[in-house]
């Protein structure tokens, strides 16, 4: 298979636009303080309040060393806190703070913001269309 082929292939264009997007969401989430790693941590939280690091890691496809050192950097700004015990066996819940919530609702402005253009001139039928094709694409990897 060719270089050109490849690069018509739905696996190589999905990690195009999954790269440009990342690229673009991290540039307009630097002015509020967040990388695209620490918005996915908060979003995860809102998704799943009180939900352990491990739980965490799964939703946000991160390694847990690499949530261990998100999640320092959302303490250190206030914008979660860690249990000091675990509520049931060994997993201390995370919580977002109030001021992490705040930041959340603008990131999410901003990402949202990004998909909204990432899918301009495509028509909402054909948004919905593709959504329901990359839900496929993922379960039938899963």
């Amino acid at each position: 298979m060719s270089q050109e082929d490849v690069r018509h292939r739905v696996g190589y264009l999905v990690k195009q636009v999954q790269q440009s997007f990342h690229r673009a969401c991290e540039e307009r989430l630097r002015p509020l303080g967040l990388s695209m790693s620490q918005y996915a941590v908060l979003r995860a939280l809102a998704d799943a309040p009180g939900a352990p690091a491990a739980e965490l890691a799964r939703r946000t496809f991160v390694t847990r060393q690499s949530l261990r050192d998100v999640l320092h950097g959302l303490q250190a700004a206030g914008l979660v806190t860690v249990a000091d015990r675990p509520a049931t066996g060994r997993a201390r819940p995370v919580s977002l703070t109030d001021r992490g919530r705040a930041v959340l609702e603008e990131a999410n402005g901003v990402v949202l913001d990004v998909d909204d253009r990432m899918t301009s001139g495509i028509d909402p039928d054909d948004v919905r269309k593709l959504a329901a094709l990359l839900t496929t694409c993922a379960d039938n990897l899963a």
